[in-house]
This record gives structure tokens, sequence and C-alpha cells, in this order.
């Protein structure tokens, strides 16, 4: 009797059911997990192209090229081996109901976190973050944010339901401090900053990594943060898989650089937003997206043992 145990598999192309081949658990509460990855497919919010409904899946079959390591380069450990993560599948909500979709993903996101959960959320269009912001909010209060992205996204002449309000809501809903909150990459218009400390692309392109680290943690302190990360962030060279791009933006060395530095922030959520796979190039947006999750958790486990 043949028994298959695809955690176990080095290859490129097979069993991409959950991200990095994590376990998948699709009771997550009552698991014994730290972080969960929880895939939303959702893009009805989108101003620009559509797509980014399929993100999640994208993102998981890409995670496939970082799955064989033991651990990734420049890290000495093994993320498997030091932090307890699983993946839960995705949200699941009624066909074009956006009422349904905030409620189904807010009550997901409240039961993970009664459970004592962190959540790593693969989206999906940039929406996605408010249901989780107030699923949040409910446990920790008002909190900190790390936002990067091309977009500020608190355009007060949009729509109510569009993934470029997103901040506007979730600073008037007092789910953020925008005092304590910092962007990073804008490179598109903002007529207001409502508190944010707003880390332009010329100033994150042109200034030293370590000075900025350190804006940043002067910015956020030892606030609970919630990080959000908008791919159309990465110059569209590298990551053209976006329904919004901008040229001008960070290269993927850059913002790797960046996440590495965020060791003993107080990280409490993550979500990975817009990848697009139908404007992508050889997965190229898609990896982008896995190799920032998977380099955010190997922080997370850095920030445990500090």
């Amino acid at each position: 009797m043949c028994t298959l145990n695809y955690q176990n598999d080095n290859s490129l192309f097979s069993n991409a059911f959950g991200f990095l081949r994590f376990p998948l658990e699709f009771d997550p509460y009552s698991s014994s997990s730290e972080w969960v990855i929880t895939g939303v497919p959702f893009d009805m919010a989108t101003s620009g192209r559509a797509g980014s409904r399929f993100g999640p899946t994208a993102i998981r079959q890409a995670s496939l090229n970082l799955a064989w390591e033991h651990f990734r380069w420049p890290w000495d450990f093994n993320v498997r081996e030091q932090l307890h993560v699983i993946d839960c599948g995705d949200v699941v909500y009624k066909s074009g109901d956006i009422q349904d979709f905030i409620k189904s993903l807010k009550n997901h996101a409240e039961r993970l976190l009664m459970s004592k959960k962190k959540m790593l959320s693969l989206g999906g269009d940039h929406y996605i973050t408010l249901p989780i912001l107030r699923a949040y909010a409910k446990i920790f209060g008002k909190m900190a944010m790390i936002h990067f992205d091309a977009h500020a996204d608190y355009y007060d002449d949009n729509g109510k339901y569009d993934h470029g309000v997103v901040m506007l809501h979730a600073i008037n809903e007092e789910l953020i401090d925008p005092m304590h909150s910092i962007q990073i990459g804008i490179r598109t218009e903002y007529k207001k900053h409502f508190g944010f400390t707003v880390l332009d692309v010329e100033y994150v392109n042109d200034t030293n990594i370590d000075i900025i680290i350190n804006k940043i943690k002067s910015v956020v302190r030892s606030f609970p943060i919630y990080l959000t990360f908008d791919i159309d962030c990465l110059d569209p060279a590298i990551a053209p898989g976006t329904g919004t791009p901008v040229i001008g933006g960070l290269t993927s060395y850059r913002v790797l650089k960046l996440i590495r530095g965020f060791q003993n922030l107080n990280i409490i959520g993550i979500d990975l937003v817009e990848v697009a796979p139908a404007y992508d190039c050889a997965q190229i947006t898609a990896l982008a997206a896995a190799t920032l999750g998977l380099e955010m958790l190997y922080t997370q486990v850095k920030s445990k043992k500090s």
C-alpha cells in the first residue's frame, strides 16, 4: 500500500494545494497553529483590470518554487521547524454578494483571532483588508499599519466598495492610528495624508535602507502592527500581473531588504493583495508575492525569539 505525503514533494510542478505546501487544515480554529494562511478570492472592488480573484491560487502555485528549500537564503534556519503554519484554503461567500463576502471574511478572521491565531491572507483586491481590519480592531483596538502600495487608497471620490478607499474607511472607523502608520512606495496623487507618514517612491529608492527601517520603527513603535502589501508597490517590470500598474516602483531586492529589517516589530497580521495572474508573465508577480510572504514569516520567527 502506497501512502502519499505531498509535504515531502520537492518538485516544482505537483501538489500545489497549500501555500509552500504547508499542511492543509480546513478547521483552522481548533488547530495548534500560530499562523493561518487564508486565500481571499475577491475582486469586485477593483477599479482597474479585474482578475485578482485568481491571485490566491496563483501565489500558491508559484510558492512551489520556494517549497523545496530547507531554509531560504540568507536565513540560517527552516521556518517550518520554528513556526507552526497551516493553510486553511479560501474564504467561501455567495458569488456577486459583497455584503456576504464582508460578513464571511470578518467572521472567519474573528474566529481565528479568538483562537489565538495570526493571519497571512492572500488576495484578492485591496478591499479584503477592510473586513480583516474590522476583526482585528475588535481584539487589538486601534492599530498601527505598514502599508506598501503605489496608491494611497484614501481617495474620497471613489465608491463605497472600492479598493481605493480602504485606508479612508479604516481611518474613519478608527481601526488604525494614522499617526503611528506609514505608507511606503506611494507614487500617485494624494491630496491629504490624514496623519500617515508617507515615504514616497523617490525617497525609498534613494535613501539608505537602514535609515528607512529606523524611520519605520520610529513611527510604528511597539504598537500592534498590521502589514498590508499591495503588489503594485513593486515596479511593473518586476510585477506586471496586477490591476493598476504604475511604473517607477520598487525593486523586489529593495523590498526584501526592508522586510528583513522588520524583525522585532509587533506584527499581528499580514496580507498580500492585488496579484492578477491574467496579466502576469512567467509567474513572476505571483512568485514575488509568494517570496514576500515567506520572508514575512521568517521575520516572525525572529520576532518570536526576541
